[in-house]
This record gives C-alpha cells, sequence and structure tokens, in this order.
C-alpha cells in the first residue's frame, strides 16, 4: 500500500473513531428475524419506509407490502405480467410506490391504491435492461440500465416517477461493462451528485456533481474482467466516503476484491483490511449505530470501522438490505420470498 494510502486509511480511521467516542459505541447485531411472507419469488427489489411498512418486488411480476412490520402482507402480480422480473422498487408511502423490470419488457410501473392496480409509466427500446432505481428528493428520481451504443442508460423523472426521460449527458462506457441488478442499489442518487458503480470486463465508480451534465470516473480495486465480477452495490457514508461491495457471483465464498472504500476528497479507494464474508450483493450505511451492513447469498456483516473490517453476522443469505425511510430501521430480502428484519 502507497504512502498516500496509508495516510487516507489513517484518516479515516480516525475521523470514525473520533465520531464513535462522541457517541455511543455501536452495538452488534443479534441476528436476522426472519418474517413470513406469502410467496415464494425472489425478492431483489425492497423499499421500507418504517418499522411497520415496507414494500418489496420480484421474479413471477410479485410485488408485496406490510403495514404492520411483516404480521401480514398484501401482494400480487403487477398488472398481470406473471413473466417479469421486477428487481426494483422505489415506496413514496403506504399507498404509492414504482417497480421497474430487469430483462425485456423493460417497463416502469407506478401505483397509488396500495397495488390494487398498476400503471404503465415508460417502456425502454427492445434492447435495454434496466438495473436500479435511486431517488434524490421526494420528487426526483433516477433509473439505470445496461449500456447501449457504448453510453450508459440513465433516465430520469422530476414527478414521482410520472414520466422518465434521457439525461442529456450519458456517460460513456468501456467496452463489456455493465451494472448489476443483484439488489438494484448500484446507482446512488443524493441532492446533485449521482454515483454508479459496475463491473464486467471493468470495475468503475462513475460521478457526476450535477445530475448528469458531466460526468469523472474511478477505476475501481474490485475483482473484474468477467461478466460476474464488479461493484454490486454501494452507499455513503455520513462523512462522504463512497463504501461498495461486490465480488464474483459465481465464487460466491471468494472474499479477495469484493469490498472497497472510496474517499472522496482525495480520489482515490482504500481496500478493506478485513473483508466480507464472500461476494455480496448488498449494502447500506446505518447512521444510528455508525455502522455498515452488508448481505449476499452466503451471509451478512457488518463494520463499526468505515468498511475497515468486516465481522460476519449470521449465514443467512440474502439479496438486497435497505434501511427504512423514517426510523432507521433495517430490512433484507432474499430467494423464496425471504424478508428480514435485523435486531441488536
Amino acid at each position: 500500500m502507497s504512502k498516500r494510502k496509508v495516510l487516507a486509511l489513517s484518516l479515516l480511521v480516525a475521523l470514525f473513531s473520533c465520531k464513535k467516542s462522541e457517541e455511543n459505541l455501536a452495538e452488534k447485531p443479534s441476528g436476522w428475524n426472519i418474517l413470513e411472507t406469502p410467496v415464494e419469488s425472489s425478492l431483489r427489489g425492497l423499499s421500507p419506509l418504517t418499522g411497520e411498512i415496507a414494500w418489496a418486488s420480484g421474479s413471477k411480476g410479485v410485488w408485496l407490502r406490510t403495514i404492520d412490520g411483516g404480521k401480514s402482507w398484501d401482494h400480487g402480480v403487477v398488472a398481470g405480467l406473471d413473466t417479469v422480473d421486477f428487481r426494483s422498487i422505489h415506496a413514496f408511502d403506504a399507498m404509492t410506490a414504482i417497480v421497474v423490470s430487469a430483462g425485456q419488457p423493460a417497463v416502469i410501473y407506478k401505483t397509488e391504491d396500495g397495488g390494487k392496480s398498476w400503471e404503465l409509466k415508460h417502456q425502454e427500446n427492445e434492447f435495454a435492461f434496466l438495473d436500479g432505481i435511486s431517488f434524490s428528493s421526494p420528487s426526483r428520481g433516477f433509473v439505470i440500465g445496461d449500456p447501449f451504443n457504448g453510453k450508459w442508460t440513465i433516465l430520469q423523472t422530476a414527478n414521482q416517477g410520472n414520466s422518465w426521460y434521457p439525461i442529456d449527458s450519458l456517460p460513456g462506457a468501456a467496452d463489456g461493462e455493465a451494472a448489476f441488478a443483484a439488489s438494484a442499489t448500484s446507482l446512488l442518487a443524493e441532492g446533485n451528485h449521482l454515483w454508479l458503480g459496475t463491473g464486467g470486463k471493468e470495475s468503475n465508480l462513475h460521478f457526476s456533481k450535477d445530475m448528469g451534465e458531466s460526468w469523472e470516473k474511478y477505476s475501481s480495486p474490485f475483482v473484474q474482467g468477467e461478466s460476474s465480477q464488479g461493484i454490486f452495490s454501494i452507499t455513503r457514508m455520513g462523512s462522504g466516503e463512497i463504501v461498495g461491495v461486490g465480488g464474483d457471483y459465481l465464487e460466491e465464498e471468494m472474499q479477495e476484491g469484493v469490498a472497497g472504500i472510496f474517499v472522496a476528497a482525495k480520489k482515490e479507494w482504500i481496500k478493506p483490511q478485513q473483508s466480507p464474508g464472500g461476494y455480496r450483493s448488498g449494502v447500506v450505511y446505518f447512521p444510528r449505530q455508525k455502522s455498515l451492513i452488508a448481505v449476499g447469498p452466503s451471509g451478512s456483516d457488518y463494520s463499526t470501522d468505515a468498511g475497515i473490517t468486516w465481522e460476519p453476522i449470521s449465514n443467512e443469505g440474502f439479496h438486497s438490505v435497505k434501511m427504512g425511510h423514517a426510523d432507521g430501521s433495517i430490512w433484507a430480502s432474499g430467494a423464496k420470498g425471504k424478508i428480514a428484519k435485523l435486531s441488536y
């Protein structure tokens, strides 16, 4: 490791240690509380609002909603599309949500009546593959899709998903570079900033400081070179660093190149000293505990030092992990209709 990276690592550790000393030390999660759901679909779309209200979506066109913390679920198939995999979902409230498909048809639907009916809001061309969704405000959101003709597909909305259109300046993509829809969290929109983590032949972090008007690109230290490798999920910590997880979904136990911390002020990556337990498809920052939670098919991990070291939570496998918008509850979703809440 270069002297510059050692210095950046030391500053990151010092910053986090200082923050933790000013507040209560983070607790270790005690495990996942598995909730009973009425579906068997693979659930990669997840959007919790509070500890009581959460939405999910996935394969076979399925959507789910709970308003009582998972004790009961409303569920159904979006617009009768039982062959479509809705891997992205964003909920605005208990009645309103948007779902985005991965694969063909590349469609975006919206409900405003708690899932009773769904209206088609957008359909992309026959070559599109949509990978994830992120909202920077209650009205403005973005959807990322795989590259087409050498440019990334990035759609935006300014009216809560009622209409969608491409951003003006699409960033370029390397040959063989792609995004992943494993948890629909490879795109992160916050304020005027857009972050995109990629993989495939190249694994990069793309950044726009002006909602897509201009772009910068930073090569990542993640495993890369094959279509199954790269960054799968990103989150932003309170101090501004971007933490990514991923790896190789065909090599779930491999721990090399599965996580990294991008120090925006230094414009460089730091590798963890102790990595998560293998390929991880989702990550979220939990401000209340000053900790990071990562999940994947082979298990989940947490970090209380800004991603420098990771410790296992359990061997319970999940695809996606999200934090409730309002109260900071942590939810996860996975295969065969699995949904859980993290306990401390």
